[in-house]
Formats: C-alpha cells, sequence, structure tokens
C-alpha cells in the first residue's frame, strides 16, 4: 500500500527546515559584529522566504478547495459541512462548533484587583498583563506576588489559558504550565479559561487563540472606548471548532513538532537581531566616550591617538585629553518636562502633537511620523515647540529600561509640540551640538545614569533634578560633528542588517500563524502524518506528561508592545 505522505504535495515546512540548517550552520561561531557583516548579504535568504509565502514554488501542487492547503503543501479533509459562524465558513463535516463556556470545567471571569506591590518569590505569582512575554511564556522581569490566602481567590492552574480583556493587547493569550510558574494567580485586566479536559485539550485551545481565525473575530466584536474592551462575557460566548479529543490530541503534537521547528529559526534571528543591537550600543558608547577610531580620525583631521586623562567620573573612566565631562545643566540652553497633555480644548491653540511613542519608535523625529492634533496654550507652544536639532527623552514608564530613550528633531514641522511624558533638551550651540548629544544620551554612558536615577515603584520617572545632572563627554564642536557623522553612517549600515532580520522574523510568525490557523481550523488534514515523522518533540503537556512546554509568539495585531524601531539614522 502506498503511504499517503507519498501523495502529498510539495512540503514547505520541508522548504523551511533547509533554510534553518544552512542558516545555522553559518550562525555557528560567529560574533555580533562578523553576524552583522554577514547578514548585510543576506537579501537572498529573504527573497526565498518572501517567495516561500507567496506561494511561487516548483512543482504546483493539485488544485483544491482550499488555497492554504495548496501553499503549505497539505490536503483537505475529505468532506466539510457549514459551521454556521461567519468566520469560520466550513470544518470537518465530524467537526463540532461550540461556545467557550460549553468546554470549561469552572466560570470563565476576571480575576483580582489587587496592587503589584508584593515580589516575594514564596507567594503564589501575580501574573498581569504586563507579564505576558508570548502565548507560552511569562516575562522573568516583571515578577510580582500576592499573599496565598488572597491568591487563593482567582487561582490559575497546570493548563489554564489566560486572555487579555482591556488595552491595546486585548485578546492576547497565555497557556499556563506548572513546571514554568508552580502556583499563581491572575489579575482583573485577565480573563481565565479552565477546560473541560472531557471535551478540549488546552493546548488545542491556546492553538486556537493564536490563529487567524481567532483575532478576527475578537477585533470583530471587541469594545471601542477609551481604551478597548473584551469582557468576560464576550470571551464565553466565542465559538470554537471542537474535533474529537484524539484528534484534538494529534493537532496538537502536529503543531508542537512543526512550531518548535519554525521557533527555532526565529529564536536565531532574534539572537542575532540582539547580537546587532548590542555591537550598535557598543560602537555608539565607545565612541562617544574615547572618540573615532584612528582611521576615521585621520580623515577628519585629528589626532588618531589622543592622550587620555581621568574624567573624574567612576563609571566613565579615561576620555581624551582635550575633552571635557560636563552635566547637561552646563552645556544646554534649556531642559523642560512638557505638561501638554492628549485633550482637546475649544480654548487653546490648535496643534500637533510629538507624543511618547513617537519617540520610543524612532530615532528621528520629521514630517514622515503620523502625529496626532492637539492644542496647547501660547505658553505652552512657546516652551516646547520642536526645532531642529532639539533632542527628546522619554521621562517616564512601567520599565526603569525604557526611560531616557532619546529622540533627534532633524526637520522642523510646523506647529509640532512635544507632549506629555516627554522632556526637551536645547542645546546651547556654543558648547554642544544636538546629533552629538542624540548619540550621547543612546550610550551606556547616559542609560546607566538614567536607570539609577529612575524613582517609582509600579511607574518609573526621572525628575528635572536627576536629568540635568546627568553627566557626559564633551569634546570640541567640530570632532562633536566628527563623531556624529560617522555614527550615523555605521549605525545605518547595523540598522540595515536588524530591519532585515525583522522583516525576516515577521515573515516567519506570519508563515507560523498561517500554518496553526490552517490546521486548527480544519482547513488542512494532518491525521496520519505525525507517524511519517520520527521526530518525539512535543511541547502540550496533556499530550506529553512531565514535559516542559515550549513558547512561541502570538500573531501580531495592531501595535502590540512592538519593538522599537530605531531604523533611521539622523
Amino acid at each position: 500500500m502506498t503511504d499517503p505522505a507519498d501523495k502529498r504535495p510539495f512540503s514547505y515546512v520541508k522548504h523551511l527546515r533547509e533554510i534553518r540548517d544552512r542558516i545555522n550552520k553559518e550562525l555557528e561561531h560567529m560574533t555580533a559584529e562578523e553576524a552583522y557583516q554577514w547578514h548585510l548579504s543576506q537579501e537572498i535568504k529573504s527573497a526565498t522566504l518572501r517567495r516561500l509565502m507567496s506561494g511561487a514554488r516548483p512543482p504546483k501542487p493539485p488544485r483544491s478547495q482550499h488555497g492554504t492547503a495548496r501553499a503549505l503543501g497539505l490536503l483537505p479533509y475529505p468532506k466539510y459541512r457549514p459551521s454556521g459562524v461567519e468566520w469560520l465558513g466550513e470544518v470537518p463535516e465530524h467537526w463540532e462548533v461550540r461556545r467557550l463556556k460549553s468546554v470549561a470545567r469552572r466560570p470563565i471571569e476576571n480575576g483580582l484587583g489587587e496592587a503589584a506591590i508584593h515580589d516575594d518569590r514564596d507567594w503564589p505569582r501575580y501574573i498581569r498583563i504586563t507579564d505576558i512575554a508570548s502565548s507560552r511564556k511569562l516575562r522573568v522581569d516583571t515578577f510580582k506576588s500576592l499573599p496565598p490566602a488572597i491568591a487563593a481567590k482567582a487561582t490559575v492552574e497546570a493548563h489554564d489559558i489566560l486572555f487579555a480583556a482591556v488595552g491595546a493587547t486585548f485578546g492576547k493569550s497565555y497557556y499556563h504550565a506548572s513546571q514554568e510558574t508552580p502556583s499563581a494567580c491572575y489579575a482583573g485586566y485577565l480573563v481565565r479559561f479552565s477546560p473541560d479536559v472531557n471535551q478540549v485539550l488546552s493546548a488545542f485551545v491556546a492553538y486556537w487563540a493564536e490563529s487567524h481565525a481567532y483575532w478576527a473575530l475578537i477585533r470583530s466584536r471587541v469594545v471601542q472606548a477609551t481604551i478597548e474592551n473584551f469582557s468576560a462575557s464576550r470571551y464565553k460566548s466565542l465559538s470554537v471548532p471542537v474535533p474529537p479529543l484524539s484528534e484534538q490530541r494529534t493537532i496538537a503534537k502536529y503543531l508542537d513538532r512543526e512550531t518548535t521547528k519554525t521557533d527555532t529559526l526565529i529564536g536565531k534571528k532574534e539572537v542575532m537581531v540582539k547580537g546587532l543591537e548590542e555591537y550598535r550600543t557598543a560602537l555608539i558608547s565607545r565612541t562617544v566616550t574615547r572618540g573615532l577610531p584612528p582611521n576615521e580620525a585621520r580623515k577628519a583631521g585629528l589626532d588618531p591617538h589622543p592622550k587620555l586623562k581621568p574624567s573624574g567620573v567612576e563609571w566613565l573612566g579615561e576620555v581624551p585629553e582635550h575633552w571635557e565631562v560636563a552635566a547637561l545643566r552646563r552645556i544646554t540652553a534649556s531642559i523642560r518636562a512638557s505638561n501638554v497633555d492628549k485633550h482637546v480644548r475649544n480654548n487653546e491653540i490648535p496643534v500637533t502633537l510629538c507624543n511618547y511613542v513617537d519617540v520610543y519608535h524612532n530615532d528621528c523625529i520629521d514630517s514622515q511620523i503620523d502625529f496626532v492634533p492637539g492644542t496647547a496654550t501660547e505658553r505652552q507652544i512657546k516652551h516646547f515647540q520642536l526645532y531642529v536639532g532639539d533632542v527628546l527623552i522619554t521621562k517616564d514608564s512601567e520599565v526603569a529600561t525604557d526611560i531616557g530613550v532619546p529622540s533627534l528633531v532633524v526637520e522642523r514641522v510646523p506647529d509640532l509640540v512635544a507632549a506629555y511624558h516627554l522632556t526637551l533638551i536645547r542645546p546651547n550651540v556654543q558648547r554642544l551640538v544636538g546629533p552629538y548629544l542624540f548619540r550621547a544620551l543612546q550610550s551606556d554612558v547616559a542609560s546607566l545614569q538614567f536607570t539609577h536615577g529612575a524613582q517609582g515603584v509600579t511607574r518609573y520617572g526621572l525628575t528635572y533634578a536627576s536629568i540635568k545632572s546627568v553627566r557626559l563627554p564633551v569634546p570640541p564642536l567640530s570632532e562633536q560633528r566628527a563623531i556624529a557623522k560617522y555614527l550615523d553612517r555605521e549605525t545605518a549600515k547595523i540598522d540595515r542588517a536588524t530591519d532585515l532580520a525583522r522583516q525576516e522574523i515577521d515573515l516567519l510568525h506570519e508563515y507560523r500563524t498561517r500554518l496553526i490557523s490552517d490546521v486548527v481550523t480544519g482547513k488542512v488534514d494532518v491525521r496520519g502524518i505525525g507517524s511519517t515523522d520520527p521526530e518525539p518533540d512535543s511541547r502540550s503537556p496533556e499530550v506529553q506528561p512531565n514535559h516542559q512546554p515550549g513558547f512561541s509568539t502570538p500573531p501580531r495585531v495592531g501595535k502590540q508592545s512592538p519593538e522599537r524601531n530605531r531604523g533611521r539614522s539622523p
């Protein structure tokens, strides 16, 4: 008898594995700088992945009623029926479609409204939206806990799933494994689902919560208000495709195996991005504390090997002898924390607002950014209107490392003013040029001082005193310009490599999500496929007991805490 696998069309999963293996061999022993140089030549990899996603590959598979089945090299089920749910369409004839509440073993409800002030590791972890790093992983750096007596009112048990109910990340899910966090409870902005194991596997439901179909349904039903809201009652009414339990296990095992392959490649790419970012920061820090590399110094007419002197600052070490080290208050014309909020008032003057996210996600402030309208008083406009050469920094955040992030104004945008949560730093042009100040504030020299000066418990902020006392190396003006020009050129190369890697990561995430979507909604049939693959890996505890679950990233919908796009150079 012919193996069913022999009839399957070309497999993109196999193609993706081959690409992964080639890249892994090239990356094995590279330093960050070598990886940066290597990555500049990887356009061909990106082109291959784009072809992978577009469906333009030989041999052409037979036509079927499901386009996605053709794209993935998987076949549809023999028979389908209408699901009765618009977003789902047809499902395999033997599948059911159920409300989420009908497959839960305990009420689907919100958690606790307690303040996150404790961090006792012996107490149950208090899981909040901000703690969710991905669909199967919690952040380590945001740990908070609650006393056991309080935590007992909203426990999170093994295989429970938490859904975000409010804010920009509504719909985001976290599949809880006891091996990851043995004891936990959850906050009020999350909704808990506990599966009835006689009807559904939480591993299957967790994958469903990563699918395009799930996100389409979530977005269509969200309540748009001041902040988005998707209540527990709305989660209860969600329609879930429910195959037989044995088939759910097969699907979970198949997706565990295949997403592990994709996640491995994504992980390699993310390590590369991290290495490139670290190399970028190190390059900036080294240059603003010691000056240009010898060859670049010669080109600029500077001493390639200047004598060094103690800076007088322990964490800074030595600096070139002809430089000085000065506090920001001595080398700037003004330092002002903005008080311009987002409210539009009839008795104020219409303006354009440069907001926190505009600074956090962009190296440069220019007309390419989609600013929002607002209003301000004449006094506010006088103090916070932006001019070329100004530098803005983020003043406060929930994470201490997110404060003091700088951005340089490189273009005059009419009526543009700095908004709340930002501090405007205007250089004294006799002592300092904006492009150099921007780079100096990007360095470890500044970020360490900002982190040390941050105040707060649940939210961190920089005071005027902590900002003005930040001490920076100050070369002569001509050398500042040369340093800024050099760093613009070199960081642009690194940023191109980083952007390419992120594009490939995005393509791989989309490939992953497409595969999950087609499998959990029954567009393709994976029954019997597992027996043809010798790899035993499974990340679902219900499928393979005592196995540590792997971690994956949910589909990116809207702007769910996106990575900082620091790509454009001034």
